[in-house]
């Protein structure tokens, strides 16, 4: 299966499998976690029990993407110290602290409040339990800001010397933690996470409204998931514009190969739409393109001059041909988002969004795209940063551990089995609980009794007067 493979290859393959399949659980588990804070700030703010029938719906799936992410990371930690460990000890002084820092601050900000927000309305108040709910999503805004941190340092490396064993030491802390790229890449991996969200929690509205049109907490979800689709698709299309302009200037050779630019252009560079790369002839085949408009987006100029693959040296160069459809792959979701989110306020306007069959057929079309644009940007970052694992410094080929090639292939091998099998069934379990409606999905998680405002009971909204909507 793997013959003629390097263990480097092997090992960089391992290493792709294993962050693909965590990725898409913290991307999911951030989003859902900041809105539950939100569903809980509503049921207190309005005792409507509509907010309280959708918290309790979506906490049970957060326990089980929290857990499957938390299993996820773990396992996948541990190819720092086997197939990459010369990576490890040369980078350890100055990834290892934030590493740490990600487990002592913001993993147990999680896990610390994670049994309160589960188990705890009953047992300790309102006010106690919307504080621990707002913990556990803070948390996971916390954790995605160390990890992005360690990445974007390794994209972007600042604050660090050499001493003479070859390792990376810190001088200058905030430069690595706020290193040029971090809050690029922060903004964008967070809306991506809410994006993500959002377009799940409207497929499963989507789906359950399918069925009946009057079901009122799936009226509400669908609602709440179409506003945030598009206030947060236009704000990442912005984010990830800056982004674009902030890689071009730290690493030109990721956007060279984003872009399909095996030529400079010293008048203006065009924007290839589509085309097959061509590594051999270096160019893109048949192409389909705009004149000049990739200057005006990467440098606000239709004349601006942009330079090519032919600048960089052949070594240095990424894979061409990943990272072009990766980022095509991932713009065309965004914008795919947008228009989902643009379709939604028209029929909002016109009074039909939970009638329009189509749009609910959509929604539940788009239901995954979230996360085949998360792993999509994630393949355009990791792969456009190649040849080197810490950008323009350590090189890939220098950080892999002494291991043989048909060792990674026997553990890479189990990984696959092991993961398609574990984790395969707790995805197939996530959907079974989507796949009920609100108030009947039951995970052992008691919600209690419908409390009181005062003396006066809380009453069921009337699903066709929900505010707000």
């Amino acid at each position: 299966m793997f013959d003629g493979m390097t263990a480097e290859t092997l090992a960089r393959i391992q290493f792709a499998f294993t962050v693909s399949f965590h990725i898409i659980f913290p991307a999911f588990s951030i989003g859902v976690a900041s809105y539950l804070a939100v569903l809980n700030g509503l049921w207190l703010g309005t005792r409507d029990q509509t907010y309280l029938t959708l918290f309790n719906y979506w906490k049970k799936i957060f326990a089980v993407a929290f857990g499957m992410g938390v299993v996820s990371g773990i396992v996948m930690s541990y190819q720092f110290g086997t197939n990459w460990s010369v990576f490890s000890d040369k980078t350890g002084p100055v990834l290892g602290p934030l590493m740490a820092y990600e487990v002592l601050s913001a993993f147990f900000l999680e896990a610390g409040f994670l049994g309160i927000m589960l188990f705890g309305r009953e047992r300790v108040g309102d006010k106690l339990h919307m504080f621990a709910t707002a913990m556990v999503a803070f948390g996971t805004l916390m954790s995605a800001t160390w990890i992005l941190s360690v990445n974007s340092w390794m994209q972007t490396p600042a604050g660090y010397s050499m001493n003479e064993l070859g390792q990376f030491v810190p001088e200058d802390w905030w430069q690595i933690v706020f290193n040029p790229s971090f809050p690029y890449r922060l903004v964008h991996m967070v809306l991506a996470a809410y994006l993500t969200t959002a377009l799940v929690v409207g497929g499963v509205g989507g789906l359950h409204l399918l069925r009946d049109a009057k079901d009122a907490p799936a009226r509400r979800m669908f609602s709440m998931a179409m506003w945030m689709l598009i206030i947060v698709a236009p704000l990442q299309i912005l984010a990830g514009d800056f982004h674009g302009i902030n890689t071009l200037e730290h690493q030109p050779a990721k956007v060279m190969a984003m872009e399909g630019h095996y030529d400079s252009h010293p008048d203006g560079a065009p924007l290839i739409l589509f085309g097959i790369p061509n590594a051999e002839e270096k160019r893109v085949d048949y192409a389909i393109q705009i004149p000049k408009l990739s200057s005006l987006i990467l440098k606000h100029h239709w004349d601006a001059p942009i330079d090519g693959l032919d600048t960089i040296p052949d070594a240095d160069e990424p894979p061409v041909a990943i990272v072009f459809w990766s980022f095509r792959v991932m713009v065309g979701l965004g914008f795919a988002m947008l228009g989902l989110g643009a379709w939604s306020v028209l029929r909002r306007l016109k009074g039909r969004l939970y009638e329009d069959r189509w749009l609910q057929r959509a929604a539940i079309a788009m239901g995954p795209t979230g996360f085949v644009a998360v792993l999509a940007g994630w393949v355009t970052t990791e792969v456009g940063r190649q040849p080197f694992t810490v950008y323009g410094v350590l090189r890939t080929g220098d950080s892999l551990a002494p291991v043989a090639a048909p060792a990674v292939a026997a553990s890479l091998l189990a990984f696959i089995i092991v993961y398609f099998f574990v984790f395969g069934a707790g995805t197939f379990y996530l959907l079974r609980m989507m796949n009920k409606p609100a108030g009947t999905v039951h995970l052992g998680l008691k919600d209690g009794p419908i409390r009181t405002a005062g003396t006066t009971p809380i009453m069921q909204t009337d699903p066709d007067a929900i505010p707000g909507e």
